[in-house]
């Protein structure tokens, strides 16, 4: 189990002791989409879709979402997280809703689940806003793309 921090030396997970760790700067920055066929992709920009403003709801599930990853993710420390922002794009290309998110904090442990847990959330209220019209729908490509602070340092993802 080397290098696997959430385990012990019995193989069994427990939580991490970050007690030790210096306070430093964190940022994590995550995306995903949703794709979807343009008729779909079209109530989101008309604005037409049923339930409401499909961006805006799923922007702040995003949000409320990240401020409770620890709630989620059972080996997660609890974080005073100093700032979230989620960002929705409609993407004709793809087609479908383009989203990041980027989290910060300052701490002993990095932010990187709480962005990943934001992304997550904000597609699953895309696709909750909008499964009357298309249940066939993508969620995919989540991932971590750049995290800053503590002592790995930092990390940018290769184009893919």
């Amino acid at each position: 189990m080397a290098g696997l921090t959430h385990f012990d030396d019995q193989g069994r997970a427990h939580m991490v002791d970050v007690g030790a760790k210096e306070v430093t700067a964190r940022v994590a920055v995550a995306s995903g989409h949703v794709r979807m066929r343009p008729e779909t992709l079209a109530h989101v920009t008309a604005g037409t879709a049923r339930k409401g403003d499909v961006l805006g709801v799923a922007r702040l599930a995003g949000i409320m979402a990240a401020k409770r990853t620890a709630d989620l993710i059972p080996l997660c420390h609890p974080l005073p997280l100093s700032h979230v922002a989620v960002d929705l794009t409609p993407d004709s290309t793809l087609p479908g809703v383009r989203i990041t998110a980027e989290v910060r904090t300052t701490g002993k442990t990095g932010v990187e689940m709480e962005a990943l847990t934001a992304v997550s959330a904000a597609a699953l209220t895309v696709y909750d806003m909008l499964k009357a019209v298309e249940k066939s729908m993508e969620i995919g490509a989540i991932a971590v793309e750049r995290k800053e602070g503590g002592k790995s340092g930092a990390y940018v993802r290769d184009a893919p």
